[in-house]
């Protein structure tokens, strides 16, 4: 349940051979999220820094609005440990614990509050993995007033320190990596299975580091849809780059909430699609 790789044997063939290997796949597996013993949503996510995942969803989405209000956070990871997070007690770390079987897979959120209710209104996104959101995504986002600049061989740096840092990715292939950065170095990064995931991932992480995401850059490698960019505009990010293609309504998003979108930043090209005078030359 916990694994974020698992081993496996393929075979790698070509026109004139087949030849038996052994390597990894990215490990993907169902995590059910409650708050107050309420289920919330369920995540198909790589048990990586789920609790990142769940800090990330839950103030992205507006369920909470900063970490004071969580009293307590457990990701049961297996049936002998799970990760605890108790700040009036200073916990943050995975114990050694005896966990039902029932409970392996689910994250509970303790609030301080008891006045927590789930949205009724979801909307199912294109995500990876069936991604949710309680937003109207036809709803605006406050247009962002932000002079960051970067220069185009930033980004290019940039992205190839992701691919650098991405350690899941050299060994399984099959996964997301998103990064922050501020332009000269990488502030956070999350693999993930799902592309969305990855932008949760890093919104927690800041959130329990205290890393400011407000005029920072989000680079991907998977496509920039709708949800992740208003999970950039929330972050307040003014420049969201991927090396793959955003799709027509993140585009439209893009340019009403006044965010610089490039598309397909590899090697030393890249489609700025909207925002373009935030890119120096």
């Amino acid at each position: 349940m916990s694994d974020d790789k698992v081993t496996t044997r393929y075979y790698r063939v070509t026109k004139s051979s087949a030849e038996m290997v052994q390597g990894a796949v990215i490990g993907e597996s169902r995590w059910v999220l409650y708050v107050n013993d309420v289920e919330v949503v369920t995540f198909m996510a790589t048990p990586r820094n789920l609790h990142h995942l769940a800090f990330g969803f839950l103030v992205s989405e507006n369920l909470i609005a900063g970490l004071d209000e969580v009293a307590s956070l457990r990701v049961n990871e297996a049936d002998n440990r799970a990760y605890w997070y108790i700040p009036a007690l200073g916990v943050n770390e995975t114990r050694a614990m005896a966990v039902c079987e029932e409970g392996v897979g689910s994250i509970e959120v303790r609030l301080t509050r008891d006045d927590f209710r789930v949205p009724a209104h979801r909307v199912l996104t294109s995500g990876c993995g069936g991604g949710v959101t309680f937003d109207d995504l036809s709803s605006q986002q406050t247009p962002l007033d932000s002079k960051r600049t970067v220069r185009a061989a930033q980004l290019f740096a940039m992205m190839n320190e992701l691919y650098a840092q991405g350690t899941l990715y050299r060994t399984t292939r099959g996964v997301h990596t998103s990064a922050l950065t501020d332009g000269e170095n990488i502030l956070a990064l999350a693999e993930d299975v799902g592309r969305h995931n990855t932008l949760d991932k890093i919104r927690g992480d800041c959130l329990l580091r205290g890393v400011e995401t407000r005029d920072c850059i989000l680079l991907s490698t998977g496509r920039i849809s709708s949800e992740m960019m208003t999970k950039a505009a929330k972050m307040r990010v003014p420049i969201v780059a991927s090396r793959t293609s955003p799709t027509s309504l993140a585009l439209e998003l893009a340019r009403a909430w006044n965010i610089t979108l490039i598309g397909y930043l590899r090697a030393e090209e890249m489609r700025v699609y909207c925002g373009v005078s935030r890119v120096v030359v």
